[in-house]
């Protein structure tokens, strides 16, 4: 206590400009304040960095003057300049006895270093020894540093005497090496992933910091893992009621609020251990419950309470008093003139909306208020609010508004999100297609290039595709008024990229389907937009593409095509591009103008942009090729997968024997040098069989290679080995060249425990949820008929038709209290990957595997009978993934055994029952491996691969290619 008293006494005395400070330190923080522009400011802490580099460089400070030269460099350092001077200086100072220099010495270094920095290691041992010290004042200062100078390479350096700190007798000593540990679980979590334990036996601490203290290390490892935690729900649900009725020293209230924070932090815990979790859910009813009704709301703090307890019973299993409370709360939210509390009361609607939808309707006025509000922050909230709500009988509504308030706001990074969001809510509720196409006009209108392009791709794949029916009537309908509206939005003076890549695209397609325009008319609308946008290669491409289509579909209706003026200047212009892509656009025009009717109508045929592409994925038209190659000598197709340890016959054939036979591997006796046989193919006899070769003296590679070029070279026609007398040194009499297989597969099925959605309780009595504060203030009709709208349909039965043939299908729903029914109209999926249930990629029509395997292999294979005289190498591949074991956490009683200990607990009011229940963790076997025998890849000679690629090419036609702009066009 002296030394604190003496710390007091010199901090009073330095505000005074005494003892540890100087006149000139005083007038520096003084000028600094009443510096009227950066430009003065930068230039004084300049002149103060000279003066300070000046006087550290002498040899001989004083203590106390090197203290206060540390605090005017921490003002440097805070004003934005480079104080790395005087680091070292900092450093030494935490090496002195004297307790003020010391804290002073930890405090600049705290300001001045990361836990990176090179000086970092001349630290450690002043910490390991601080942290021994008898004063605790200085152990306290220690952790303070370890907390913020301690890194992953540095921690097991000081972290036993950390671990030995936790049993201090002094409670900042203890609360401090806490905030030590959960630094290092953030940094390096498997530092202390043994210590757990300590962090359950300090929730039993006998002072209450302590244990507030020990909350955030376990809520960081609970939201990792829930489970491991479960038997503590009991214990945590005993603090928080021995905290809200009041038992902590009043030391710890806060407005009147008994520690409120620790509340906070245990709310924030008990919902993470309660979701999904009905047993543990009701261990939680009483004690929350308890908090709403005596919780004070007149505070701001109180309030922040409430709103915790709020998010927990939206997360936990569900309770209808605890609903009805949350209910409650959040009218009084919502009732308040703060922005703020309207803000929480829409944040927790929109948390418990999703338990039950029925409460918002409660509150409809009170929610028009919070659109209609000046207020920016709270505006946007209530849109997640309405954005959560939506439903088909609302979302035309609910869009609108989106969209004039994504007109009104300049944030591109929100207007994208709220783009995002109509689109996504347009997709899923719309209910005809014809608004959806004038609302996604809206938005590709107002949000420009922001909106994401698949959007547009499955714009034109829906008008493409209509209603998903065989009413070819609201097709074309929908269709044309498609058109209508692009010709009329063309007139706007600047438009996006993406939505006039649309444009051009239906215009093309549709812009003379139904009769009402010519082909002049919509060739000069594209023409207009080819040249008004001229810097845009995308879209002139989209435009000269559109045009080759029109004049296709009029040629191949028998109609005489005149080319406008304005239309030609616009081929020659894009015909001596620097792009590629639109010279052949341009090309591709000139050719197709030049067909006859017949020709163009195969080529480009009307309306078929979403006709089903039928793909021979296995290649059976290369059946009858691939049979005859093999019936010439080609060997079956290996594939890729097997031809890992293969033997190439090709590239042994290919390489020169004398560099086998030097580099070969050779494990037989030496012999006396002998020379070697040439090789060559043995003369083929009137039975047309192959002459017996004698045993060779040269190496066995050499020989090997020799024999298979024999082979290979005499030709494949009903040849047989004579091997009598020939010697079979490799190879293994029951080898098999078929590969033998086996795939074991296992699936593991989780069974989970599904979740009892409980009724929503019905007040009674029907309360006022509006201001009731205000009844003189009439409620406009225009807001009843806005509440109306958004809430009305909530009740009702909503219309349901089934359509056979649908085949857009909207994406699921994110809202998990609402089950829209709605009508079943053509919608866009946002995925564009799910383009087509059939569509599948087109294969690699290099890739003959399917067709190679399907044939049946020749009746004699030279290859097979060359068996013995080759050494396969098996190749053995052996998973073994997974292993057995059992973890268990170790009994919690056991260190709770000592009397003092208990004592002490139960002395001070803390009367909990910290148990753990032991868990086993078996280890699954994922799998076995299994052997696969390795292969000979016997490839084709180059004559026939020659061959079989020039067929290849002859026949690969892409189906696409029809119209191959059209496809470029729809797919982008």
């Amino acid at each position: 206590m002296e030394q604190l008293k003496t710390i007091g006494r010199e901090l009073a005395m330095g505000s005074q400009g005494g003892f540890g400070q100087s006149k000139e330190f005083l007038e520096l923080v003084k000028s600094i304040g009443e510096a009227r522009s950066k430009a003065e400011e930068d230039r004084i802490v300049l002149r103060e960095i000279e003066t300070l580099k000046r006087r550290l460089s002498d040899p001989d400070i004083p203590k106390r003057k090197m203290k206060e030269y540390l605090i005017r460099l921490v003002y440097v350092e805070m004003l934005g300049h480079d104080a790395s001077f005087a680091y070292i200086h900092a450093v030494k100072m935490t090496h002195d006895d004297s307790l003020l220099l010391k804290r002073t010495g930890y405090l600049a270094v705290t300001l001045f270093l990361s836990d990176d920095h090179d000086l970092i290691i001349l630290i450690v041992n002043t910490i390991q020894k601080d942290l021994r010290s008898d004063n605790f004042l200085v152990v306290s200062a220690a952790l303070s540093a370890v907390c913020k100078l301690i890194n992953d390479e540095t921690i097991p350096a000081v972290l036993p005497q950390v671990v030995e700190l936790l049993s201090h007798p002094k409670e900042v000593v203890r609360k401090k090496a806490i905030m030590a540990l959960h630094r290092f679980h953030q940094k390096s979590p498997s530092s202390v992933a043994h210590l757990v334990s300590n962090f359950r036996k300090r929730l039993c601490d006998n002072d209450p910091g302590v244990m507030g203290a020990t909350l955030c290390p376990l809520f960081d490892l609970i939201a990792a893992d829930p489970n491991s935690f479960k038997d503590l729900v009991v214990s945590f649900v005993s603090i928080l009621k021995q905290v809200a009725e009041r038992r902590l020293p009043k030391a710890y209230d806060y407005h009147s609020m008994p520690a409120p924070f620790i509340q906070i932090k245990l709310l924030k815990i008990l919902a993470l251990l309660g979701s999904g979790d009905k047993q543990a859910s009701e261990k939680m009813y009483t004690v929350v419950g308890d908090i709403f009704r005596k919780c004070d709301s007149t505070s701001n703090i109180g309030n922040a309470v409430l709103y915790e307890c709020l998010c927990c019973v939206s997360s936990i299993y569900l309770n209808p008093k605890l609903l009805e409370g949350a209910t409650e709360v959040i009218s009084r939210f919502l009732k308040s003139d703060s922005h703020n509390l309207k803000y929480m009361g829409i944040d927790g609607l929109g948390r418990l909306i999703k338990l039950s939808p029925e409460i918002a309707e409660q509150h409809q006025l009170a929610v028009i208020d919070c659109l209609e509000d000046p207020d920016d922050s709270l505006k946007r909230k209530t849109f997640e609010l309405l954005y959560k709500m939506t439903k088909s009988s609302n979302v035309e509504v609910i869009v609108d508004r989106m969209i004039d308030y994504m007109i009104s706001i300049n944030d591109n990074h929100y207007k994208t999100y709220i783009a995002s969001r109509c689109v996504e809510l347009a997709e899923q509720f719309a209910p005809s297609n014809n608004w959806f196409i004038q609302t996604m006009n809206k938005v590709f209108e107002h949000a420009g290039d922001l909106v994401n392009v698949k959007v547009a791709h499955n714009l034109m794949r829906l008008i493409a595709e209509g209603f998903g029916e065989d009413d070819e009537t609201a097709d074309t309908q929908l269709r044309s008024s498609a058109v209508q509206s692009y010709l009329r939005i063309l007139g706007e003076p600047k438009l996006p990229s993406v939505f006039l890549q649309v444009i051009c695209w239906v215009l093309g397609e549709y812009g003379t389907a139904d009769g009402k325009y010519s082909a002049s008319y919509i060739t000069g609308k594209l023409c207009d937009v080819a040249e008004a946008y001229s810097n845009d290669e995308t879209v002139r491409a989209y435009a000269i593409t559109a045009i080759m289509k029109i004049y296709a579909f009029e040629i191949a209706a028998g109609r005489k095509v005149d080319m406008l003026p304005e239309c030609q200047s616009l081929v020659e212009e894009l015909s001596a591009s620097h792009s590629t892509d639109l010279q052949q656009r341009a090309y591709e025009l000139q050719v197709v103008i030049d067909l006859d009717a017949h020709a163009v109508a195969v080529i480009m045929p009307p309306d078929a942009s979403c006709e089903d592409i039928e793909i021979d994925k296995d290649l059976s038209f290369l059946n009858n090729y691939v049979e005859q190659s093999i019936e010439k000598g080609a060997q079956p197709y290996i594939p890729e997968s097997e031809r890992s340890g293969a033997l190439n016959v090709i590239t042994l054939r290919s390489q020169d024997q004398h560099e086998a036979s030097s580099h070969g591997l050779r494990f037989e006796a030496y012999e006396l040098p002998k020379p070697p046989v040439p090789s060559r193919v043995a003369p083929l006899t009137s039975s047309t069989e192959l002459v017996p070769v004698p045993e060779p003296s040269y190496p066995r590679e050499t020989y090997q290679a020799a024999t298979i070029s024999s082979v290979l070279d005499a030709g494949p026609s009903e040849l047989k080995l004579r091997l009598d007398g020939v010697q079979k040194k490799w190879g293994r009499p029951t080898y098999s060249s078929s590969p033998s297989s086996t795939s074991t597969s296992s699936s593991q099925k989780t069974n989970g425990v599904a979740q009892d959605v409980a009724s929503t309780v019905a007040s009674s009595k029907s309360r006022e949820t509006y201001d009731s504060r205000k009844p003189q203030v009439e409620i406009s009709k225009e807001k009843q008929k806005l509440a109306a709208s958004l809430f009305g349909g909530s009740s009702k039965t909503e219309r349901k038709t089934s359509t056979a043939n649908q085949k857009v299908a909207r994406s699921s729903s994110s809202h998990v209290a609402e089950k829209p029914q709605v009508q079943k109209v053509a919608t866009v999926v946002t995925d564009i990957a799910a383009d087509r249930t059939n569509h599948q990629a087109p294969p690699d029509l290099l890739d003959l595997s399917e067709a190679a395997a399907v044939s049946a292999p020749p009746s004699i294979d030279p290859f097979k009978q060359l068996e013995s005289l080759l050494d396969p190498a098996p190749v053995t591949s052996v998973v073994n993934n997974g292993s057995d074991g059992a973890s268990k956490t170790p009994d919690l009683m056991g260190l709770y055994g000592d009397s003092a200990l208990s004592g002490q607990s139960s002395s001070l009011g803390f009367n909990v029952n910290v148990t753990s229940e032991s868990s086993n963790a078996t280890g699954t076997d994922l799998g076995r491996g299994t052997a696969y025998p390795a292969q000979f890849s016997k490839g084709p000679s180059t004559k026939d691969s020659l061959e079989k690629d020039a067929i290849v090419r002859q026949m690969g036609v892409n189906p696409s290619s029809q119209n191959p702009n059209l496809f470029r066009d729809l797919l982008g």
